[in-house]
């Protein structure tokens, strides 16, 4: 029987959204957090804007003592991840703050795990195949939506020298500071890649496995409306703050776990863009807005029904004299059409990658996943991404 599947579901991040939020709640959720905090962030545009300051006034006002954790890149390095569990191990570090977006939270989410631990976390959990029970205590303070990485404990870490990008588990926050405001500093490329990121994160749960619908999906449908709707406002008026709120909001509805309910969820294009990113570096939203529509024109047959019905419940395209196959394409070509106007890349020729050897690399070493519609070989996805180019 095709039935939903059994599950079982607990949030455990307490979640303060909305203007002044940081002000509002961050010293009260210290508290009880110990002396000594690790304030981890990026390249440094959390001092340009004004919020690096704002934390650490709270934190001294909460009587904090602060060891600082910079540099966290946009694809985060396991060799960032050994470097902030020494920090923490070395200073006693009681609470680890995460300030930024879907990198520098990753990033924290496995130092966080990687300090409680002896063992090398990789070997831990890739080798042995067991997975953390206990962290330091974190916190994050979202500066850019998209990734949803606020809202679960997986994180992707890119291993330099086994040239994979993959995802590990660490840490729940014990509580999330959404504030939209502080997207507003954001270049518009960076908000618009990370909104498509937000709908990658529904249409990956959607098409993944039941093929008949569920509440899970329905649920996702409205989510990619709102995303879709609220990017296209953005895009003409960048200071749209209810826009912006929207986004941020969808974007944590995609990974709290909410749209997984019952279904075993697809992320095939996520694990090509993974690898991609793994042996190029490209920018995880960039990667996903050219694969996807190539991807889904190889595999939509597996699952005609369902790319059928994203054609009308999220596209709004009428059946009405078409076949189910030319809906299932419609609704795809509707897809690659919102890329192009939002501004996001449609090939990979247009984020400088062109190397047959690195797609054949990247295509050698991709996870294959089980939610897919249809399971692909490596071969199908060389030319999967030979065709993005």
């Amino acid at each position: 029987m095709n039935r939903m599947d059994n599950f079982v579901y607990e949030y455990l991040v307490r979640v303060c959204f909305g203007k002044d939020c940081v002000r509002q709640h961050l010293r009260q959720l210290l508290e009880c957090c110990g002396e000594t905090v690790l304030l981890a962030y990026g390249g440094g545009s959390v001092r340009k804007n004004g919020i690096y300051d704002q934390i650490m006034g709270e934190l001294k006002a909460a009587d904090k003592s602060v060891v600082e954790f910079a540099g966290i890149m946009p694809n985060p390095t396991y060799a960032k991840v050994q470097e902030g569990a020494t920090l923490v191990r070395e200073n006693h570090v009681d609470f680890i703050l995460a300030v930024g977006g879907g990198s520098v939270i990753d990033c924290c989410k496995i130092v966080a795990a990687q300090a409680k631990s002896s063992q090398d976390i990789w070997e831990m959990e890739f080798t042995d195949h067991r997975y953390p029970q206990e962290w330091v205590p974190m916190g994050a303070v979202v500066t850019a939506s998209g990734t949803g990485a606020e809202m679960n404990n997986g994180a992707v870490i890119t291993n330099e020298d086994k040239k994979v990008k993959a995802d590990l588990l660490g840490a729940y926050a014990d509580f999330a500071l959404l504030d939209p405001a502080s997207t507003l500093s954001l270049p518009m490329g960076q908000v618009i890649s990370g909104a498509f990121d937000t709908l990658s994160h529904c249409m990956e749960t959607y098409f993944g496995k039941l093929d008949h619908v569920i509440l899970s999906d329905e649920i996702s449908e409205a989510v990619m409306r709102n995303v879709i709707r609220n990017l296209r406002i953005l895009t003409e008026n960048p200071q749209d703050m209810e826009a912006r709120s929207e986004l941020m909001w969808a974007s944590a509805m995609g990974e709290n776990g909410i749209l997984k309910i019952g279904k075993v969820t697809d992320f095939q294009a996520h694990q090509m863009e993974h690898q991609l990113g793994a042996y190029t570096d490209c920018n995880h939203g960039q990667g996903l807005a050219v694969i996807h529509p190539v991807l889904y024109r190889h595999i939509y047959e597996n699952n005609i029904g369902r790319f059928a019905r994203f054609a009308c419940e999220v596209w709004g395209i009428s059946p009405k004299g078409k076949t189910e196959q030319e809906l299932a394409l419609a609704g795809i070509d509707a897809l690659t059409d919102f890329i192009k106007e939002v501004g996001l890349p449609t090939t990979l020729t247009e984020i400088g990658i062109t190397d047959e050897g690195i797609l054949k690399a990247v295509a050698d070493t991709c996870n294959i996943t089980a939610g897919c519609c249809k399971k692909l070989t490596c071969d199908e996805i060389f030319e999967i991404l030979k065709e993005c180019v």
